[in-house]
């Protein structure tokens, strides 16, 4: 019996030495790693307000004053908007406000077509790639058309609200907040009567814009 009390109790001291240096091995588990860190998801979202830049040409009609020179000059003025993202289709609304140099050459009678300032309200439709978003725009526009006939010492400025507006562009986020971009615009002012002193003609004025923008997210 104590033959086999020794045994067991030299078994057990066996087996605790066996663990006791299986517990002093170093340990196969690697390093803790800590997850990485991921930037949140650009999104265009949100309200903007910026600014823009650019220039314009475009034509003049008149029924009966006389061939007219093209419209030219610079353009620049602000913009504000909305964007929803919605998978990677981007709605949006924008209004802008622009100040213009749009002057027109004169004819022989000396007429000659000035816009100095016009805007726009339109719905924008773009396409999402992460931080690139080509898009096309159009809508409501308004503006002046300013007439005048030195010849005969008439001038008439007035505002045409039923024209429109249509176009294209693309804008880049250079950060979550700051988007820069450039857009093209077709905006036709319509034709509105206006009555000299030699009687009534129809003036109106249609142009291209080219400019480049930045706006600031929030």
């Amino acid at each position: 019996m104590k033959k086999y009390l020794l045994a067991s109790v030299a078994a057990l001291g066996l087996v605790a030495a066996g663990a006791a240096s299986a517990a002093d091995l170093p340990s196969r588990k690697g390093p803790v790693v800590a997850p990485a860190y991921l930037p949140p998801v650009f999104t265009w979202t949100g309200f903007y307000v910026g600014a823009n830049a650019g220039y314009g040409w475009g034509n003049t009609s008149t029924n009966n004053l006389g061939q007219v020179g093209d419209l030219d000059g610079f353009v620049g003025g602000g913009q504000v908007g909305y964007n929803y993202q919605i998978g990677q289709f981007v709605l949006g609304a924008e209004a802008d406000f622009q100040g213009a140099d749009l002057s027109s050459g004169s004819n022989i009678f000396g007429t000659s077509v000035k816009t100095e300032y016009f805007g726009t309200v339109r719905a924008r439709l773009g396409w999402a790639i992460d931080r690139w978003m080509p898009y096309i725009t159009g809508g409501w526009a308004y503006g002046n058309v300013k007439t005048a006939i030195p010849g005969i010492g008439f001038s008439s400025d007035r505002t045409h609200t039923g024209g429109y507006a249509i176009g294209a562009g693309v804008e880049y986020a250079f950060t979550n907040n700051l988007i820069g971009g450039v857009e093209y615009l077709y905006v036709d002012l319509g034709e509105k009567n206006i009555i000299n002193n030699i009687g009534t003609a129809k003036v109106g004025a249609d142009f291209s814009v080219v400019r480049a923008r930045l706006s600031y997210k929030f």
